[in-house]
């Protein structure tokens, strides 16, 4: 039986209701709701009812409560969070610009996560773990570089599997140690699952082709490219595999990327074949982008196969 494990940034996203390019004003705001990257990754994982646990740091504030509160929730292993009594739980305000895009203003390197750090309780956790998932927006700290890389080592040796989501933002790019991070950890990967062009950051050749052959040869079992609404594709040795995505209407699109590869790897790991783990991916990041907040629309097995069966791809 699997367990997947991933490490990194918790905190809270408070979200302008109105539409605009950032925060020099006062603008109407809703929230708080639970958020994070991995978080997000590591509670749909949750919802599908996979064995899984996550290991970072919080304030022992309302912003932290609300978080843990909603993973326990969904059957996420919360062992490895600690809680700092004089601690503040990271934060993220963002607004969308009129583009779709969006303006972020973080408060994680100065916050409860900004410093991860293993413990004797959590090399232990880690111990129980059979599958590792690295977030890129993890690699933020050195000392959350050295606990994800940590884990990775102890998984890796003994016998496990790791993903990695580069999940880049330029806000985290420049990062102390960012690009070697991201460089060690595609080394020791397994299923690499980058959105779009993060493909070419890794890989020297100019078209998708052939810097898909190129990460294969270096090792890597299988690769997925995110697309967003128009789909993904699953790529190893021998397959390629494109679906389209699902027509849904977008109210919030934060989230979606980490739901779809939360359902693709936890259906991977199971044996299910590439095609059909896709299609529930797929599907995931469909129902996320439905839901204002990162973490509301996760879904279950039953919300996914109902999608699939209502837009006729059963």
């Amino acid at each position: 039986m699997s367990k997947i494990l991933t490490i990194g940034e918790i905190l809270v996203e408070i979200v302008a209701t109105n539409r605009g390019n950032g925060f020099r004003e006062a603008v109407p705001l809703i929230g708080p709701f639970p958020s994070g990257a991995p978080a997000i990754f590591i509670d749909q994982v949750g919802k599908l009812g996979q064995d899984c646990a996550i290991i970072s740091r919080v304030g022992d504030d309302d912003f932290g409560w609300v978080n843990i509160n909603r993973l326990t929730e969904d059957g996420v292993d919360v062992s490895g969070i600690e809680i700092v009594p004089q601690g503040t739980t990271g934060s993220a305000f963002v607004r969308y610009r009129e583009d779709g895009s969006r303006a972020f203003v973080f408060n994680i390197r100065h916050s409860a996560c900004g410093e991860i750090e293993l413990s004797d309780k959590t090399l232990t956790l880690i111990d129980t773990c059979t599958h590792m998932h690295v977030m890129g927006t993890a690699l933020y700290a050195p000392s959350v570089v050295k606990s994800i890389l940590t884990a990775v080592e102890r998984i890796k040796a003994a016998g496990g599997t790791v993903s990695f989501d580069p999940n880049l933002r330029p806000e985290i790019l420049d990062s102390p140690g960012m690009r070697e991070a991201l460089q060690t950890v595609l080394s020791v990967t397994d299923l690499f699952m980058p959105s779009g062009e993060e493909l070419f950051l890794f890989a020297e050749a100019k078209t998708e082709k052939e810097a898909v052959a190129e990460l294969l040869a270096k090792g890597i079992k299988a690769i997925v490219i995110k697309r967003g609404e128009k789909g993904s594709s699953y790529f190893d040795k021998t397959t390629q595999i494109d679906l389209e995505g699902y027509k849904v209407e977008e109210v919030d699109p934060t989230g979606a990327g980490d739901c779809f590869g939360a359902t693709f790897v936890t259906f991977w790991l199971k044996g299910m074949h590439p095609a059909e783990a896709l299609r529930y991916a797929n599907a995931s990041g469909a129902r996320a982008v439905t839901k204002a907040g990162p973490m509301e629309g996760a879904s279950t097995q039953a919300e996914l196969d109902a999608l699939i069966k209502a837009q006729g791809q059963a």
